[in-house]
Order: C-alpha cells, then sequence, then structure tokens
C-alpha cells in the first residue's frame, strides 16, 4: 500500500477528558482550560483506542483521526521501526491523570495473555510524577510473595491491598510498571502516563465503593490471577534523571523509551529517524521551531512529532518527556 508524506510538522489533538469517581480538579487547571464537567480523571492526550481516537486540533489535518492519519501516511508519521512491528496501528497510548481519591488496585495482562484473551495489546506503562499532595503516595510491587492460591485467599478476606508496596511520591519521581506488576494511584497525585495502546485492565480491589447508581465496580480476581507478577523486588521506584542533565534517559523497555529533557535557553531536538516521538511539556514553556514552522509549547500540551520531522530546535525553560519506541 503506498502512503503519501505527511507534513513535516507537530500535531495537536484535541485532549478526551474523562470523568471518573476518583477524579478531581487538576487537570484542566494544569491545562489552561475550562473543566466541562466534574471529576476529571484522566486526560487522554494521543489515543488510538477504537471509540476514543484523538482528533486533530488544528491545522491542515484538522478533525482528522489519529487513526486516520497511520491509514493515510503510514511510514511516514509512524517510521520504519514502528511499522514492521505494529503495522498500521497506534501502539502507544499518552495521558495526564489526576487521582483526587486512589485509584483501585490493578494489575494488566501481557502481551501474550491480553491477545489470546482480547485480541488486544498488553499493557506495559510508566508514570512521571507532575504534581503532589503532601503525603501522597504510590502503591506498585508487593512486599510479601505469595502463591496464586494465597492470593485469592487474601482478595476474598479482603486483606490482599496491604500486600502492596508503599512509596511516598513527589514531583519528578518515575514509576516502571511492566505487566504484571500490581500497582495503583494513591490520591493526590497529577502524573503522566506513557503505556502501550491498551484499554485492558483488571480490577482487584475498589475499596467497596459504589458509582452514581449505587452499584459496586465490577472486580476481575480470577483473570488477575494469571496477569499477576507474585515475585517481590528490592525496589520499585524508578532511578530519578539526574538535574543536571539536559537529556537523561528514564525508561527504556521492549515498547518505549521516554527521555526527560531540561530545556533551559535553547536545545536541540534529536529525532530517532525510525519513529514518531510524542513530546509531553510538564512545566515550563518552550518554542518549538522546525523547517517551516514553529509551536508554542506550555505545561500539559502533548505533541506528535511524525518520523520524517529530522529536526527541531526548542528554546525557553521547559521540562519535557519524549518518548518513541
Amino acid at each position: 500500500m503506498e502512503n503519501e508524506t505527511i507534513e513535516k510538522a507537530p500535531l495537536l489533538f484535541e485532549p478526551y477528558l474523562k470523568s471518573v469517581i476518583w477524579g478531581g480538579d487538576k487537570i484542566c487547571a494544569y491545562k489552561g482550560m475550562a473543566q466541562p464537567e466534574p471529576k476529571i480523571g484522566e486526560s487522554w492526550e494521543i489515543s488510538a483506542v477504537p471509540g476514543h481516537e484523538s482528533v486533530v486540533a488544528d491545522g491542515c489535518y484538522k478533525g482528522m483521526t489519529l487513526t486516520g492519519l497511520v491509514d493515510r501516511f503510514g511510514e511516514s508519521l509512524l517510521g520504519s521501526k514502528c511499522l514492521s512491528r505494529y503495522g498500521r496501528s497506534f501502539p502507544l497510548l499518552i495521558k495526564i491523570i489526576d487521582a483526587n481519591d486512589n485509584l483501585s488496585v490493578q494489575v494488566h495482562p501481557d502481551d501474550a495473555l491480553a491477545q489470546r484473551r482480547h485480541g488486544s495489546l498488553g499493557k506495559t506503562e510508566m508514570w512521571y510524577i507532575i504534581a503532589t499532595e503532601p503525603d501522597a503516595k504510590i502503591f506498585a510491587g508487593l512486599n510479601v510473595e505469595m502463591t496464586p492460591d494465597e492470593y485469592e485467599r487474601r482478595v476474598a478476606e479482603g486483606t490482599f491491598a496491604a500486600t502492596l508496596a508503599v512509596h511516598d511520591s513527589h514531583p519528578g519521581d518515575v514509576f516502571f510498571l511492566p505487566a504484571g506488576r500490581v500497582h495503583a494511584i494513591g490520591a493526590g497525585n497529577l502524573l503522566a502516563e506513557i503505556q502501550e495502546s491498551s484499554d485492558v485492565t483488571y480490577r482487584i480491589y475498589d475499596y467497596d465503593r459504589r458509582d452514581a447508581n449505587g452499584n459496586v465496580r465490577e472486580l476481575h480476581t480470577e483473570l488477575a490471577k494469571d496477569a499477576i507478577d507474585f515475585r517481590v523486588s528490592a525496589d520499585y521506584k524508578t532511578a530519578p534523571a539526574p538535574a543536571d542533565v539536559a537529556d537523561a534517559e528514564i525508561v527504556s523497555c521492549d515498547h518505549f523509551t521516554t527521555d526527560r529533557i531540561l530545556v533551559d535557553g535553547e536545545y536541540e531536538l534529536r529525532m530517532p529517524g525510525d519513529s514518531f516521538m510524542v513530546v509531553m511539556c510538564i512545566e515550563g514553556e518552550a518554542e518549538m521551531t522546525y523547517p517551516g514552522g514553529s509551536r508554542h509549547l506550555k505545561a500539559g500540551m502533548t505533541l506528535l512529532l511524525p518520523a520524517d520531522m529530522a529536526a527541531a530546535t526548542l528554546s525557553g525553560h521547559a521540562t519535557l518527556l519524549a518518548s518513541r519506541v
């Protein structure tokens, strides 16, 4: 299938704002936009998940979906590395999450299990903490090893949540969550989430909360049992990027690589050539200049840079996350 060549310019998409029982009011304030309804817990910044495909916000492709762009431009947008592995599918899902209350304790399946059960990618993900309230916590990993049978017993007794490893959460902290790692975002965290393009979640515990109609949310005890990595690791927090390094790799896995970039004056953004790049502005402001134009970046903004973009220069003062496959 022959594809057209995409315009060599960053793409901005309309955020998909999701209202949930644990959401709050920080995302819209962070992004500098009006809040359309209460309890916004997620902003899907870039998504090709069916039913929630991102729509281009402006420019010559305004109104087109991300899926439509991938179908039309193929390798020019995705890059040869991405195209050879995923075909004409965008492989990442990029979110901003506001936990006004604790999220459920959950786990995600790996690619093999998700494909077998759901015909989907699995979900390996990472979190970059943007802002926290005092005493905010992240729950990631287990503090005690157990067998699948012990897991079932603890869930039935209501004691499984006590087996999670608990971490203090601060801005700039990074948590890598491979598929199979049990986790939960604690109340008081605003964070960026970079993950495989999958909406498959197995909920294990939800604090016995009820929705607006009085219904208890569905749990997935049995499905989760086959997905959980029951091993215990010594440390579940990822080493932070050094404060004195302008460009530092913070996560690299089989599914994506993410760098934290500090722009202080002028910075030359290196494009991978064989992959697209997603750039999230975490704090500050910067001007992105590229052959043919420029784009202003501010906190809470996410751009998709096509693989065909050869170069870009950033000027200003900002903290960015740059992700690629």
